[in-house]
């Protein structure tokens, strides 16, 4: 039977553990919410500072050139490339997660003339399906949704599909594709791959160059600690790169932006999937927690991801028998950074737990969702997690009535 002592026995043997003092983090609170808001790292804010004070202060305008402000994109996406196994000059950090999606949706079913059919599955982020709706009302009968059931993505493609578009990881229940066997799949039916990362980047290791991956987008909060709203990142394959036109052509995509030409000609390489001036402040705050997570080894991120998942499975089922249901996958191979349970009063419980100085999310309609984000959660935290969830569930202090109303962000 584990034991809370033995638990701390393995934080003090985990490689990982000098990680936990790089963050913010307020004594006594478990945070397991890494997977919708990474936690602050310390030297953030010291560089923000800088940003501010120097660069922008002092140097102003001249910042632009003098400290490479307009070459954040590329060095923070060549950055993240590392993490997600993309070569350099595959990756742009720019936008949001929303409209890369939008763009890299748009340019995939250029590449596929003849075809219309976008192909996704309900497991998908919903904003993921919206900027394809929205695309789809703009061109007519250009593009059309198709969504199936995660398990069936594979067997439905065929060649009606120009994209194949989905999360790599379900938000909701933590279930993981098989990357290189989606990808094997779209390519043998001549469709274009193009995978979300958000629950991906940054949580376990990725490899879209070695699996041929075509497209792919991510954003910059979760796992990677970019800060509330961080800009996100695409990646487009070195073999699309000469072809693809993204339908966003901004000024910052053009091959000579400050010979301001009126007619749009694509810039080479990667930049071309640029639209507007970079977010110096918010992607300084990106790279500082990119930096971090190249310093871990990713191996050992996943290792533990996978410990403290199967530990918290293992509490829930001891400690809590019949009270949820576990719907992350038992198998770490196909499951995420994340625990799953449903209960019907799951949004009640975790504003209890959130009391209580333990912070998960609610994804509607039942689940109570824990991030595990290795560099700073231990294996005690997921004790005394589930401890204090037993307290509240023994208790029933999830039924206080100021535990029912629903907040605007759950």
């Amino acid at each position: 039977m584990t034991t809370r002592a033995e638990l701390a026995a393995l934080d003090a043997a985990d490689p990982l553990q000098s990680f936990r003092d790089r963050f913010v983090l307020a004594d006594g609170l478990i945070y397991l919410d890494g997977n919708s808001l990474g936690a602050l790292p310390r030297h953030t804010a010291a560089r923000l500072q800088d940003v501010i004070t120097r660069e922008w202060g002092q140097d102003l305008i001249t910042s632009w050139n003098r400290n490479d402000w307009i070459g954040m994109g590329t060095r923070v996406g060549d950055k993240i490339g590392r993490l997600i196994g993309a070569g350099p000059g595959q990756v742009v950090c720019a936008d949001s997660t929303s409209i890369n999606v939008f763009k890299l949706v748009a340019a995939a079913v250029a590449l596929r003339p003849g075809r219309t059919v976008v192909l996704s599955d309900h497991g998908n982020f919903p904003t993921d399906l919206y900027m394809v709706q929205g695309l789809a009302s703009i061109a007519g009968q250009g593009v059309t949704l198709k969504l199936v059931d995660e398990g069936d993505l594979i067997g439905a493609i065929d060649d009606t599909v120009a994209c194949v578009l989905t999360t790599e990881v379900n938000y909701r229940t933590g279930w993981r594709h098989d990357m290189a066997a989606t990808t094997k799949a779209a390519h043998a039916a001549g469709a274009i791959m193009l995978w979300d990362l958000a629950h991906s980047a940054g949580a376990f290791p990725v490899h879209l160059d070695a699996v041929g991956a075509d497209l792919a987008v991510g954003c910059g909060y979760k796992y990677l600690n970019g800060g509330p709203g961080a800009p996100a990142f695409l990646y487009v394959a070195s073999r699309h790169q000469a072809t693809i036109r993204p339908p966003l052509s901004g000024w910052l995509g053009h091959d000579a932006p400050f010979a301001f030409d009126l007619t749009y000609r694509p810039a080479g390489g990667i930049v071309r999937n640029v639209c507007g001036t970079p977010p110096v402040l918010s992607m300084a705050a990106l790279e500082c927690g990119v930096d971090v997570m190249l310093e871990a080894d990713m191996a050992e991120v996943r290792r533990k991801s996978v410990a403290l998942a199967d530990l918290f499975h293992q509490l829930v089922e001891d400690r809590l028998p019949g009270q949820f249901r576990i719907i992350s996958p038992r198998d770490g191979d196909r499951r995420g950074s994340q625990v799953c349970l449903a209960h019907d009063h799951g949004y009640a419980i975790v504003q209890a737990l959130v009391a209580a100085h333990v912070i998960p999310d609610f994804r509607a309609p039942d689940i109570l969702r824990f991030g595990l984000t290795p560099l700073y959660v231990r294996y005690v935290d997921i004790w005394d997690a589930v401890e204090r969830l037993g307290a509240i569930m023994a208790a029933e202090t999830w039924r206080r009535p100021e535990f029912q109303t629903r907040a605007k962000v759950t």
